[in-house]
């Protein structure tokens, strides 16, 4: 088998390290499986033995790769890791849409990816430049839920607008004309949630598109973590859109 190399966005395949987003992506994703990377000291655990289980029902290879895992996690404690092809998802025209713009950070996308789970979000746009989405950091943090989602890398947010036209769009923003519960109870079910940059947010122009929302919130501080927005946010139009 062809030595793996060190994570780096170029290869076609990524990493997606621990047991419980192991056994998330043979949930989802099966056929992207390639090879399953074990640490000896996990031998014996029960979500390794089970994972070496449902590799092995799927003719799944399976190898001691202790360096690999410690290299790839930054951890001694990584028991277990898939290695799987990279693949690409067409966003589904009639679910609600979370857009993100431009995010930097991998936690972020990765919690907000768990989420969007979580709160029925299955389709996820992502708008250049951005994180890497295969990124086994970003995997990690969305606890495997990445699997369960239909994401597409776009170029610009054009290119995405493009594609959908005539949807409902709700920006968020800082300036945001009107408040969130106010925007979700006029929404239908099909709309679209666009979230920007950690440090910078959505630019200006994205007031002339759709209708810009802001989440309530006290002066004390300046603004909400970009997961923890899109997450409210998110839930809220779930359970008050109509």
């Amino acid at each position: 088998m062809p030595k793996l190399e060190a994570y780096d966005k170029k290869l076609d395949y990524s990493y997606c390290l621990g047991i419980f987003p192991c056994h998330a992506l043979l949930d989802a994703k099966p056929e992207m499986a390639m090879r399953l990377l074990l640490h000896p000291s996990g031998i014996g655990n029960e979500g390794v033995e089970k994972l070496r289980a449902r590799c092995a029902a799927l003719g799944i290879r399976e190898e001691m790769a202790e360096r690999v895992l410690k290299r790839e996690s930054k951890k001694d404690n990584c028991f277990a890791a898939i290695v799987f092809k990279k693949y690409d998802c067409d966003l589904k025209k009639d679910d609600a849409h979370a857009v993100f713009c431009q995010i930097s950070d991998g936690g972020n996308l990765g919690t907000a990816s768990r989420a969007a789970v979580g709160f029925g979000y299955k389709s996820l746009a992502v708008i250049r430049p951005c994180v890497d989405v295969f990124d086994p950091h970003v995997l990690r943090a969305s606890m495997g839920a990445f699997f369960r989602l239909n994401t597409h890398v776009f170029n610009s947010f054009d290119e995405y607008s493009s594609l959908f036209p005539d949807r409902e769009m709700y920006p968020f923003m800082l300036d945001g004309a009107i408040d969130l519960n106010n925007a979700a109870s006029k929404a239908g079910k099909v709309h679209t949630l666009i979230f920007g940059n950690e440090a910078s947010g959505l630019p200006a122009v994205f007031q002339q598109y759709g209708q810009s929302v802001k989440i309530p919130q006290s002066d004390e501080i300046d603004s909400l973590n970009l997961a923890v927005a899109a997450s409210i946010a998110m839930y809220t139009f779930k359970n008050i859109s109509h």
